[in-house]
């Protein structure tokens, strides 16, 4: 398996690795699928210290990850906040422990102090991805986000970079 940045002609893969989730579950709160040129303006956002990296498999996009501004005030310009999405046929297999862990790497090489996941109540495996890298939960955001007709809860985890 090869990690590296994710490039503009990956948009289509990840785009629907990330519609999967949209349409299927509430591992994230959007409702809308992504287009393609959608999915490329994402890339172009998360490179630099920002980053958005792919894990490739056999020419194929298995998942993804990213960093991006936790908060748009100045004060908050060193925590940012990841996000990992597997494809739905690859997860388990420890490809996303090895996304998470090149991303804190790059978060802390690159001046960032502290990580936030933000992780809907129930999906216990990002929960237990994010403790098994040393991430402690904070808090607990109560009927912050709403799909498919339910309430959601967001567990809130921090770590420590530097």
């Amino acid at each position: 398996m090869e990690i590296r940045p994710a490039r503009l002609e990956d948009a289509a893969q990840i785009a629907s690795i990330y519609n999967y989730e949209v349409l299927n579950s509430t591992v994230t709160l959007e409702i809308d699928p992504r287009t393609t040129h959608q999915q490329e303006r994402w890339i172009a956002r998360h490179s630099g210290v920002h980053q958005a990296l792919v894990a490739i498999d056999h020419d194929e996009i298995i998942g993804y990850a990213s960093l991006s501004s936790y908060k748009l005030r100045a004060g908050y310009n060193t925590t940012v906040e990841d996000s990992i999405y597997l494809h739905h046929s690859h997860r388990r297999r420890g490809t996303g422990k090895l996304l998470l862990v090149r991303l804190l790497e790059i978060a802390a090489v690159s001046g960032f102090h502290t990580c936030i996941a933000r992780i809907v109540v129930g999906n216990v495996a990002s929960i237990e991805l994010h403790k098994s890298v040393g991430f402690r939960t904070i808090g607990i955001e109560k009927e912050v986000g709403r799909k498919f007709s339910k309430w959601l809860d967001v567990v809130v985890m921090q770590k420590m970079l530097n």
